[in-house]
C-alpha cells in the first residue's frame, strides 16, 4: 500500500447542499446533459486526483418544488465520461438491493474495459420503502439484512469477474473459435438471497477486479466491508473520531482474516471553499438537513489544506465532498492542492488498483491456483 495521501472527490447534481442547485453559476439548466459531467471530470483529473466517486440513489424525488429533482445512472455517467477524460479512476455507486448481481458485475466489467482500467465501484443499499415501491418485488427490509444481502451480492460479482480466466480470449481463425471454453467457469453459487451459475458474458477486465469501495461507518456496513472492501469511506463530526472509526475498521479487516495495510480508509470532508454558508442555507428547500454528515471546512484554501494536513494520521486520504458546484470543485483543484505544498502528491499514471497501490488480483478458478486455497474475502 502507498504511503502517499490519496484524494477523492464526490460528484453529484450541483454539489451536497440541497440549496446548491439555486446558486449563481451552478449551470442547473446543464446539470443533465453529459457536458456537466464531462467538465467536472475534466477538473478532477486536471488536479491529479485519484479518483471522481459519482453518486446514485433510487430515492425518489419528494414533492418540493425547490428541491433538485430527478437524477442520472451514475454507471452511465461513467462510461459516458471514460473514453474521453483518461487519467483519473471513476467509481461510480451502483445499489444492490433491487438489482441483479449478474448486470452489476457486466456493468463495471464493462466500465473497466472502456476506461482502460480506471473503474471502481460503490456498491449501496436501498433502504425505503419507497425505493421498494419503485421495484415492486420485495419490501423494505432492516440494515443487517440489506448489508447481508449486499455482501452476498458482492461474492457473486466477484466470482462472475473471475468466471473468464485472463487468456480465454484466443482468437483462433483457423479453427473458427474466438474464446476458449476451458477457460470459462461456471460459478454455480447458491446462497440466502441469489442462485447464480454463470458464467458471465463480459470477459475479463483489465483490472480483474475493479476495487469495491464501501462505507465503513454503520455497524451493519462494517463487517462487508472488512470482508469486501478495498477502499473504505468513513464520516466522522472530529478528527479523533475519524481515527477511532479507522482503527475499528482495521480490526474487523484483520479479523476477517485479511491484512489492514491492504485497504485504503478515505474519510469523508464537506467543503465549502470561499463561499457563503448562510446564503446556501436561504436557497435550500423548507425542512431540508443542511447539517455536516462528519466533518466540513467552510473556509478558505489554506484552512482546508490545514484541516487535511492535521488529520492526515486519521485516514490514507480523504473523499472531499463539494457543498456546492462547479465553483467547489475549481477551488479545491486550483487552489487547495497547491496549499497542500508537499503534504500531497499527484495520482500516478495506470489503472486505479495502481493508484491505490493494490496488486492486480489473481483469478480463483485458473489451475494454477486450484491447488492454493484461498480465504473466501481475499481480494
Amino acid at each position: 500500500m502507498s504511503g502517499r495521501m490519496h484524494l477523492a472527490v464526490e460528484l453529484g447534481g450541483a454539489g451536497r447542499h440541497p440549496g446548491a442547485w439555486r446558486l449563481p453559476g451552478a449551470d442547473a439548466e446543464n446539470l443533465f446533459t453529459a457536458e456537466h459531467h464531462l467538465s467536472l471530470v475534466r477538473t478532477a483529473a486536471r488536479g491529479g486526483l485519484d479518483l471522481v466517486a459519482l453518486t446514485d440513489s433510487f430515492v425518489p424525488p419528494g414533492d418540493d418544488p425547490d428541491a433538485l429533482r430527478g437524477s442520472l445512472d451514475a454507471v452511465a455517467i461513467a462510461a459516458r465520461v471514460a473514453p474521453v477524460v483518461p487519467g483519473i479512476g471513476l467509481v461510480p455507486t451502483a445499489t444492490v438491493t433491487h438489482t441483479e448481481p449478474f448486470h452489476l458485475s457486466k456493468a463495471i466489467a464493462t466500465l473497466d474495459l472502456v476506461s482502460t482500467g480506471r473503474a471502481g465501484w460503490e456498491p449501496a443499499v436501498s433502504r425505503t420503502p419507497s425505493e421498494a415501491e419503485l421495484f415492486g418485488r420485495k419490501d423494505a427490509a432492516d440494515p443487517e439484512v440489506l448489508w447481508r444481502e449486499a455482501s452476498e451480492v458482492i461474492d457473486v460479482v466477484v466470482r462472475l469477474w473471475d468466471s473468464w480466466e485472463d487468456d480465454a480470449v484466443i482468437r483462433d481463425e483457423p479453427t473458427g473459435r474466438f474464446v476458449d471454453r476451458d477457460k470459462l467457469h461456471y460459478v454455480d453459487f447458491d446462497g440466502e438471497f441469489f442462485s447464480v451459475k454463470g458464467p458471465s458474458i463480459t470477459p475479463r477486465s483489465p483490472q480483474a477486479h475493479p476495487p469495491i469501495v464501501l462505507r465503513g461507518d454503520e455497524p451493519s456496513a462494517v463487517p462487508v466491508a472488512a470482508r469486501w472492501a478495498d477502499v473504505v469511506r468513513i464520516a466522522a463530526p472530529t478528527v479523533a473520531a475519524a481515527a477511532e472509526l479507522r482503527d475499528q475498521v482495521r480490526t474487523a479487516v484483520a479479523d476477517a482474516g485479511r491484512d489492514p495495510a491492504a485497504v485504503t480508509v478515505l474519510l469523508d470532508v464537506e467543503t465549502l471553499v470561499g463561499g457563503d454558508l448562510a446564503q446556501l442555507d436561504a436557497l435550500a428547500p423548507a425542512g431540508a438537513d443542511t447539517g455536516p454528515r462528519g466533518l466540513r471546512h467552510v473556509g478558505d484554501a489554506a484552512g482546508l489544506a490545514a484541516l487535511l494536513r492535521e488529520a492526515r494520521d486519521a485516514a490514507d486520504g480523504f473523499t472531499l465532498v463539494p457543498l456546492a458546484l462547479p465553483s467547489g470543485l475549481d477551488r479545491i483543484v486550483d487552489e487547495v492542492l497547491p496549499a497542500l505544498g508537499d503534504a500531497w502528491t499527484p495520482a500516478p499514471e495506470g489503472t486505479l488498483r495502481e493508484r491505490l497501490g493494490l496488486a492486480r488480483p489473481a483469478n480463483r478458478y485458473e489451475r494454477s491456483s486450484r491447488s492454493e486455497p484461498r480465504h473466501e474475502g481475499a481480494r
